[in-house]
């Protein structure tokens, strides 16, 4: 996994020698799934964003190979690998009713669940 620098909240220094790793075993390792999850993908997502917010999305990275279509009618699919979701839900929760995941279905269905648990905190209003 990888991490943000803030997230560290302690450093104790050692006598142990970092483990040397090549660049190409990294680059493997790390630039081939979504995230902060790293290692072999298993997985292809295939989401579409709305022509409204297809104009930020086309711009950013969200993979260092994805692959990136607008339609005729100005939305945007983009499409990349990942293994596990987490954070990849909570990159799409974040785009609202401006994106649909269309692949994978248990990408599809984790994503419902995620919003029908987000609505039943506002049934009572």
């Amino acid at each position: 996994r990888s991490f943000a620098v803030d997230g560290i909240r302690k450093v104790d220094l050692t006598d142990k020698k970092a483990q040397e790793v090549p660049e190409a075993q990294l680059k493997e390792h790390f630039s081939e799934s979504y995230g902060i999850f790293s290692g072999r993908a298993t997985k292809r997502a295939k989401l579409k964003f709305t022509a409204q917010r297809a104009r930020w999305v086309a711009g950013e990275t969200w993979h260092g190979k994805q692959i990136g279509t607008f339609l005729p009618d100005g939305s945007y699919v983009l499409e990349f690998d990942y293994d596990k979701d987490p954070e990849l839900i909570m990159d799409i929760l974040k785009h609202g009713s401006e994106i649909e995941v269309l692949e994978p279905a248990e990408l599809r269905k984790h994503v419902r669940q995620a919003l029908q648990a987000t609505i039943s905190k506002y049934q009572n209003l």
